[in-house]
């Protein structure tokens, strides 16, 4: 006998994210994962100065909008001619604006959004002892105010009492530390969300020896907790979810763009990043050399018009909301028609695969405490491992980035504006590979599109019939309690989904786009 679970929407994620899966005998056999919010932001650009892109495309996310503004400018660079000369400074403060935000991002999603499927806080409510920030929890719980820790599906929660202390302390820990990274971040970029001083052809930030004093001491107080909260409490985790290093197994093959530029060479392909770029199987742990030129977006199974499989300088974005078996708003990328799973893990197996000592030394050591080999990774544990280790890594070289400043010097290289041309922008978000792809004719934009993260991970099956990396990760799992499928959730959330990326919403006439169930059938 076979049920349908529906999870709509999946909750402590970013955006609308709607789950089902066919359950025979306990287990997945079929699963598919749908965006419900239709995507047209990047036709809002279409006749507008290029430039405009570094702006106006942070606003595809709050919580990740660095990484669209960068990689916009990265395809005005090439549109501008400029993506080889960008300065030292320019360089540097880029990855610094970036590397704060991967900070913010990667504890904002452990503590607020994943940490509540292990730890259970309403019943540490009554052993949350006298720190004054656990009170406070305490008594907003005791008042009968239990979002944002409800509604939600019960986890069999294995942590002691003490345990689940230290992790509500460290929640509550978590929001001022994610406070600090937007801080960083603001120091140099302006703002945070959308900051402004990233552009084309560099940065407009003029770094001050008291700039550079502010950033280095909030990276320290990050780091220390990183040090002795982030890290413990992903291996506490681990250890009492150790079968979760065996859930949530996925595609295997791994994609990463590489990110934090080393120089500026003008071929995105060949440019010296901090965190490599290439391909990755997870049975060979051998690097293969990235070509864009095998990235297309199948939308098959998504409402939109479909042209086949497009490479993104060729996209459209043109809405289809009765087209016959289409299941999501969200398209289906694929490198050279093979699915590919993006993200933190990706990036990490490349670092590891790519001679990194920090990183060889983080994961054998975790690896060591379970007896387990690389293998193991492709898993709900080994995501969130993953982006624990490349915070503590990340952190770590922007104490030694923003040192590298040189006040007085420039930031920023000039360029003509007039231009009919295209380009390429490849980098990184906290959440995985992120390309825009930009033509530019009469120096007014004719056509962009953004291939994020989430399109990657959460996309739909494509015209080859291959389930998306989340739907292959889902099919398989065993399900104890169809009415309480938390194993589900668990597995969705080690992606760090983020729908306000894979799509976004443009309705003028306030019209409503879906509405929204949650329960079983």
């Amino acid at each position: 006998m076979s049920n349908r679970i529906v999870i709509d929407p999946v909750t402590r994620i970013e955006g609308h994210l709607k789950i089902e899966a066919v359950v025979e005998n306990g287990v997945v056999k079929e699963a598919q994962s749908s965006g419900m919010m239709y995507r047209g932001l990047e036709n809002i650009l279409r006749g507008r100065d290029p430039r405009d892109a570094a702006r106006l495309m942070q606003r595809i996310c709050g919580v990740c909008p660095t990484s669209h503004g960068l990689t916009a400018a990265y395809a005005l660079d090439e549109v501008y001619g400029v993506n080889g000369i960008i300065t030292d400074n320019g360089r540097i403060l880029r990855n610094l604006i970036q590397g704060a935000n991967f900070l913010q991002s990667h504890i904002l999603h452990f503590y607020q959004l994943a940490a509540l499927d292990y730890v259970d806080v309403t019943a540490a409510a009554d052993y949350m002892g006298s720190d004054p920030a656990l009170n406070k929890v305490k008594d907003f719980i005791a008042r009968g105010h239990l979002g944002p820790f409800v509604p939600r599906y019960e986890g069999d929660y294995r942590l002691s009492k003490e345990e689940n202390r230290a992790a509500v302390a460290h929640y509550v820990e978590a929001l001022n530390m994610r406070r600090l990274a937007h801080e960083a971040t603001a120091i140099f970029g302006g703002k945070m969300p959308h900051n402004m001083s990233i552009v084309a052809g560099g940065c407009t930030a003029a770094p001050s020896i008291d700039q550079i004093a502010s950033f280095h001491w909030k990276i320290n107080q990050l780091i220390e907790f990183i040090d002795n909260a982030y890290l413990p409490d992903v291996l506490m985790v681990a250890k009492s979810y150790s079968d979760y290093f065996g859930v949530g197994d996925g595609c295997g093959e791994y994609m990463s763009f590489g990110c934090f530029d080393l120089d500026s060479d003008p071929d995105l392909t060949k440019r010296q990043r901090f965190l490599p770029q290439g391909l990755i199987g997870i049975k060979d742990l051998k690097m293969r050399r990235l070509d864009p030129s095998k990235i297309t977006e199948d939308a098959e199974f998504s409402w939109f018009e479909n042209t086949g499989a497009v490479h993104p300088y060729d996209g459209q974005t043109v809405p289809d909301r009765d087209k016959a078996n289409a299941y999501s708003w969200v398209k289906a990328p694929r490198y050279s028609g093979n699915v590919t799973e993006v993200g933190p893990l990706a990036r990490m197996l490349a670092a590891y695969a790519s001679g990194n000592k920090f990183v060889q030394g983080q994961v054998n050591a975790v690896l060591g405490m379970f007896n387990a080999s690389p293998a193991v990774l492709d898993s709900v544990l080994g995501r969130h491992a993953a982006r624990a280790i490349e915070c503590k890594l990340v952190a770590e070289q922007l104490k030694a980035w923003v040192l590298q400043l040189q006040p007085g010097q420039a930031s920023f290289q000039d360029f003509p504006l007039d231009v009919t041309n295209r380009g390429m922008g490849l980098h990184e978000a906290p959440r995985g590979a992120l390309g825009h792809w930009v033509v530019v004719e009469g120096g007014k934009v004719k056509n962009y599109q953004a291939v994020v993260p989430t399109t990657w991970n959460a996309g739909p099956m494509d015209g080859q019939g291959q389930p998306g990396p989340i739907e292959q990760a889902m099919i398989g799992t065993k399900v104890n309690d169809k009415h309480n499928p938390f194993e589900l959730v668990r597995i969705v959330r080690s992606y760090d989904p983020c729908l306000s990326c894979a799509v976004h919403v443009v309705s003028p006439q306030g019209e409503d786009l879906s509405q929204f169930v949650v329960g079983t059938e």
